[in-house]
């Protein structure tokens, strides 16, 4: 972004009171507008999360109440639980479905300020991939995620490939596995932890067929052996649609283990639980099932990092 603009978004933001999360790595910029009374523009948001102009971060967060959503409201139709509701735009200013390590920081950030407490049901909060539950877990929080889907379900289901991947680093365009976690992912497995190291995730990939708008796409080594003492272990780096390489990705982390689950067959079937070795730390990840289809539980820590005033 050019410093002058940069400059001008966020001095018309002057006042603005923030905290600064993270989640394994995941950083948030994170403010309160109870009576949804103070939006910002994709334009203030990108200079906000500037890591250079800016704040700095892979996203950004308002606090605002349901009620004074259009989505929220439909939200509290069905859940009155729902208080709070994660108003989420990536690093660039779009806006995006859901965030996993951003509801963890949320859910940091409402009990920290005394905005919510989480009971022993959980914690409520609507997003636009709807209403997500969030409680206390030995390493932070667990978000239950809603139930996944493949992206594209007659190809999955015909070879558990659906599409192709170029990437700089990999010298041939890869197949990939596409999974719908509230937003899009699509899942590269590759050989061993050098290609993961190798991967120059500063560009771009290329997915075809190119999805209409956008995707995340995430990268994976499984452990050998996969599983042991019923624990199943991958490695993943990301590339978030609207951000760039990321240090960690929860819904990407969740898509991950559903594809790699699909190709490892009857031994991923048998792991109870999942853990994700990402830049930022390490994530479980575990199923649970439902009536509306197979839930997956991320869990992980969040940490407040920073608090201010935009000057």
């Amino acid at each position: 972004m050019d410093p002058r603009l940069a400059e001008t978004h966020l001095t018309a933001l002057a006042g603005l009171d923030f905290q600064k999360l993270h989640a394994t790595g995941n950083d948030f910029v994170i403010y309160t507008d109870v009576a949804g009374e103070r939006d910002v523009s994709p334009e203030q948001v990108a200079a906000l999360c500037d890591r250079h102009l800016g704040v700095g971060g892979d996203g950004l967060i308002r606090a605002v109440r349901s009620q004074q959503l259009p989505e929220g409201q439909a939200l509290l139709a069905a859940d009155p639980e729902a208080e709070w509701f994660m108003d989420y735009r990536n690093g660039d200013g779009s806006i995006a479905e859901m965030c996993g390590n951003g509801v963890r920081a949320y859910a940091h950030f409402l009990t920290l300020n005394g905005l919510a407490d989480i009971s022993d049901t959980g914690l409520h909060i609507g997003t636009r991939a709807g209403v997500k539950i969030v409680k206390r877990s030995g390493d932070g929080y667990s978000v239950d995620m809603g139930p996944w889907h493949y992206l594209h379900p007659d190809l999955a289901e015909e070879n558990a490939m659906d599409s192709l991947v170029t990437t700089s680093g990999l010298d041939v365009a890869r197949p990939s596995l596409s999974v719908d976690m509230g937003n899009p992912h699509t899942v590269v497995a590759l050989a061993n932890d050098n290609e993961l190291a190798n991967l120059d995730l500063t560009r771009l990939p290329t997915v075809e067929p190119a999805p209409s708008n956008g995707i995340n796409v995430e990268y994976v080594v499984p452990a050998d052996p996969l599983v042991e003492d019923h624990v199943a272990m991958i490695s993943m780096r990301v590339h978030e649609r609207g951000v760039g390489e990321t240090l960690s990705c929860g819904t990407g982390i969740c898509a991950a283990v559903v594809a790699t689950r699909t190709w490892a067959g009857s031994s991923g079937a048998a792991a109870a639980a999942w853990a994700v070795q990402v830049p930022g730390g390490v994530c479980g990840v575990r199923f649970r099932p439902a009536s509306d289809g197979e839930h997956v539980i991320l869990s992980g820590p969040a940490v407040r990092v920073s608090t201010g005033i935009l000057g």
